[in-house]
């Protein structure tokens, strides 16, 4: 993946506001917890089949292997740090459980990559370990 220009920036630990339970993997990059969808923050995972638009450039991979680590990493109890919501009205968020950040971990398991123009205030580059990048 790369060296990222951000690499440098202090890691800090992260600040989960609530609890979230009822979660389930949708895809490698979006979570439906008791019906609110939630879009992890600056990572894009592997479209489910039909679902990469027209002229969109979406990132190669298995989905069903990022569903699946995404569905792995839901283990233990989450926390959810809400940035806002997308064009479609999920909430963005960085999620974190026993695995770390899920974002984070779906980097890590090469199942996603990071997008540093879908992370708002470098979040999840401060987030994640050295080691990711």
């Amino acid at each position: 993946m790369g060296i990222a220009p951000w690499r440098a920036a202090t890691a800090k630990t992260a600040v989960y506001a609530e609890r979230i339970e009822g979660c389930r993997a949708i895809d490698g990059d979006t979570l439906d917890c008791r019906g609110e969808r939630i879009r992890l923050l600056a990572i894009d995972a592997p479209e489910l089949p039909g679902h990469c638009r027209s002229g969109r450039r979406c990132v190669a991979g298995d989905p069903a292997a990022s569903t699946s680590s995404l569905s792995e990493a839901l283990d233990g109890q989450l926390t959810i740090d809400r940035v806002g919501e997308d064009r479609y009205g999920r909430t963005l968020a960085r999620v974190a459980g026993r695995k770390g950040d899920l974002s984070c971990w779906q980097i890590k398991s090469e199942h996603a990559v990071y997008k540093a123009e879908w992370d708002n205030g470098l979040r999840v580059a401060r987030s994640c370990p050295s080691e990711v990048w």
